[in-house]
């Protein structure tokens, strides 16, 4: 590069914290804030390393499993939702929870639990192993079958073509998504869809954003952890954009500045799990290396919020309640 060549960084939006991210995080927050340390989250509460660090500092210990929990201790479980058999271990080891499940999850639950009791075969969309598709079969274990991509599909055997019903991760690629539901519609013609998409709108609208992005960038730099199903797909998604290459970065120091070689133009976003604090550091650390002219690229706005977990709601009105009635000066007496 020369002195003279136009450098700048395309800046994605949305990007950046979901409203089920960031009702996870305050739940933990609050919990801490109202309950005091040390508040139990049952895996990490969203995918994201420095978040979890960050909540350990403030006194939350993650655990894997639930029997790590002291009983009679207060449990938080993820915004990625659990399922039925982690909350009946959580009632037999008496433990107080907060369910940080989020709502467009849980949507999910309730489809398959739905489908399951209309006696269909569900074909449940995502990668094996994560913690959303375990939680979701666990709805329906004896209904559902795992589709890990459309190389699945050809393997995949049913009781009845007429009753065959698909779900999906919410963190997944539209793109790839869709690339194996039409593979399942190949299979099964009869094939019926959801009542509306599974793939969450934060998902899709990063989604939708990187691609614009990455047909005009050199470089895309994702911010997320590696264990960040929509992370990981941001980057597979500028790729598949346009973008001539593509990296996954927790925190700026771990660019290689070899990446810059022949670039002007970088695109920068952040999966749903990543508080803005971190892709600030990205674009501090571009702009030391002459990228400092940002364009904000923005399709669409987001509004969407969800209210904290009913368990926390309830016990901070009963708090908020009692902080009035304080507040609130005595009658005068009859005798004053």
């Amino acid at each position: 590069m020369t002195a003279t060549t136009a450098r700048r960084v395309l800046l994605a939006a949305p990007r950046g914290y979901c409203a089920g991210v960031d009702r996870a995080v305050i739940a933990v927050e609050k919990a801490l804030e109202q309950y005091g340390a040390p508040i139990y989250v049952r895996k990490e509460i969203v995918h994201n390393k420095y978040v979890v660090q960050t909540l350990e500092k403030k006194g939350a210990i993650f655990v894997d499993e639930t029997e790590e929990v002291p009983e009679g201790s207060i449990v938080i479980f993820s915004a990625h939702g659990v399922a039925p058999v982690v909350h009946e271990e959580a009632r037999q080891r008496r433990l107080a929870t907060i369910d940080a499940t989020c709502p467009l999850v849980t949507k999910v639950h309730k489809e398959a639990v739905r489908f399951a009791k209309e006696d269909y075969d569900i074909l449940l969309i995502g990668h094996e192993g994560h913690e959303e598709v375990i939680g979701t079969s666990g709805e329906a274990p004896d209904h559902i079958t795992l589709v890990d991509g459309p190389k699945d599909v050809e393997n995949i055997q049913v009781r009845d073509e007429s009753k065959v019903v698909w779900l999906s991760q919410t963190t997944l690629s539209v793109d790839e998504t869709m690339e194996t539901v039409d593979a399942l519609k190949q299979r099964f013609p009869g094939l019926v869809s959801p009542p509306s998409d599974d793939i969450c709108y934060a998902t899709q609208n990063r989604q939708i954003a990187i691609k614009q992005v990455a047909a005009e960038a050199d470089l895309v730099i994702v911010v997320g952890s590696k264990n960040s199903s929509n992370s990981v797909r941001l980057v597979e998604v500028a790729l598949g954009a346009g973008a001539k290459d593509g990296h996954l970065v927790d925190f700026a120091s771990e660019i290689d500045e070899a990446w810059l070689e022949g670039v002007t133009t970088v695109g920068v976003t952040s999966g749903a799990s990543v508080p803005d604090v971190l892709v600030e550091g990205v674009l501090e650390w571009l702009a030391e290396r002459g990228f400092g002219d940002v364009e904000v690229v923005q399709p669409m706005r987001e509004s969407l919020t969800f209210s904290l977990p009913k368990e926390l709601r309830r016990d901070l009105r009963s708090e908020a309640a009692a902080a009035a009635a304080d507040a609130t000066p005595a009658a005068p007496s009859r005798d004053a």
